[in-house]
C-alpha cells in the first residue's frame, strides 16, 4: 500500500529560477553616469545660491562676510525699490514678448503650412532667426538703430523724424524698439513649434468640417486651436520663462538704460553680483525669482489644464 501511494503522489513541480537582478537594474546603471553628472552641475550650484542667499557674502568687503538670515530678503521687499521696479518691468517684458511671439508665430506656422512655390525657402527664412544667439542678434540690431548709419538716418532722408535720433537713448522709443529687437529672433520659436503640431491636424476633420458647411474662421476655432493647446501652453510657458531671465540682448542692447527703463529682475541679479560683488544679496533675489517663477509656471499649467483633454 505504501508503495501504491507513492507511486501516485504527483511529481512536485519544478522549482522557478529566480530571475536575475542585473537585467533589470542595467538601465539604472547605465544612466547612472549621465544622472550623477547633471546632478552636480545643476543641484550643486541651485544649492548654493540658497546657502550663499542667507549670507553676507562680498569678496572686497570680507570683515563683513557672515550669516545673515532673511536679511537680504527683508531688505529686498522693504527697502529695495529698484527690486520692484525691475520686477514689474520683467512682467510687463515677458507678457508684451511672448503675446506678440505667440500671435506672429501662430500666423506664421499657419502661412507656411500651406503648400505654395518656394514653401522650402520661406520656411528656411522664417526659421533662420532662431539660429542667431543673442548677443549676435543685439549687435545686428544696435547697427540698425545707429543713428548715423541705422534705419533712423534713412527714415531722416525721406522726411520721417530728424538726424542724430537714437531710439534706444531716448525713455519713449527704447522699450519698443527692444521688443522688435527681441520679436525678431522669438517669433521663429513659437512658429516651428505650432508648425510641427500642426503636421499631425488630420485633413479628414477640415473635409468633414467644411461638408457640414463650417468657413475657414470657424475651422481655425474648433479644429486647430484644440490640437494646438498642448503646443502652445508648453511654448508660451517655456517662453515666459526664457524672456524673464532675458539678459544677453537686453545687456547688449541697451545696458539696462536709458536710466534703467529696460532693467529687468536677472539684468539687475547680475549687476549686482558683477559690477557691485554682492553675492549673497544677488543670490537673495535669485530665490525670490525662482520662486517666482515656479509658482506662477505651476499656476499656469493648472489653469490651462495641459495634457488634459482638447
Amino acid at each position: 500500500m505504501a508503495q501504491a501511494a507513492a507511486v501516485a503522489k504527483p511529481p512536485a513541480p519544478p522549482r522557478r529560477r529566480r530571475a536575475s537582478a542585473t537585467p533589470r537594474r542595467l538601465p539604472y546603471l547605465l544612466i547612472a553616469p549621465a544622472a550623477l553628472l547633471m546632478l552636480g552641475f545643476i543641484a550643486y550650484p541651485v544649492l548654493s545660491v540658497f546657502y550663499y542667499s542667507l549670507q553676507n557674502y562680498n569678496p572686497t568687503k570680507p570683515w563683513r562676510n557672515g550669516y545673515a538670515g532673511f536679511d537680504n530678503f527683508v531688505h529686498a521687499f522693504t527697502q529695495d525699490p529698484q527690486f520692484w521696479d525691475t520686477l514689474i518691468f520683467s512682467a510687463k517684458w515677458v507678457v508684451v514678448e511672448v503675446g506678440l511671439q505667440l500671435l506672429f508665430g501662430l500666423a506664421l506656422a499657419l502661412i507656411v503650412n500651406q503648400t505654395f512655390v518656394g514653401r522650402g525657402l520661406g520656411r528656411a527664412l522664417v526659421f533662420s532667426p532662431w539660429a542667431v544667439s543673442g548677443v549676435l542678434t543685439s549687435a545686428i540690431w544696435v547697427l540698425l538703430y545707429n543713428s548715423q548709419t541705422g534705419i533712423t538716418r534713412y527714415l531722416a532722408d525721406m522726411g520721417l523724424g530728424s538726424y542724430g535720433t537714437s531710439w534706444l537713448s531716448d525713455t519713449s522709443t527704447v522699450f519698443p524698439a527692444a521688443v522688435v529687437a527681441d520679436l525678431w529672433r522669438g517669433v521663429p520659436f513659437f512658429a516651428i513649434l505650432i508648425l510641427a503640431d500642426l503636421q499631425s491636424v488630420s485633413k479628414d476633420l477640415y473635409e468633414a468640417a467644411e461638408v457640414d458647411g463650417a468657413g475657414r474662421l470657424q475651422q481655425f476655432w474648433h479644429i486647430t486651436l484644440p490640437h494646438l493647446k498642448d503646443a502652445i501652453v508648453l511654448s508660451t510657458l517655456l517662453r515666459a520663462v526664457w524672456e524673464f531671465n532675458n539678459v544677453d540682448l537686453l545687456y547688449t542692447l541697451t545696458g539696462g538704460g536709458p536710466a534703467g527703463e529696460t532693467t529687468t529682475l536677472p539684468l539687475y541679479i547680475a549687476n549686482t553680483s558683477v559690477d557691485a560683488h554682492n553675492f549673497g544679496y544677488a543670490s537673495a533675489l535669485t530665490t525670490v525669482a525662482f520662486v517666482i517663477l515656479l509658482f506662477c509656471s505651476i499656476v499656469y499649467l493648472r489653469l490651462s489644464k495641459f495634457g488634459g483633454e482638447k
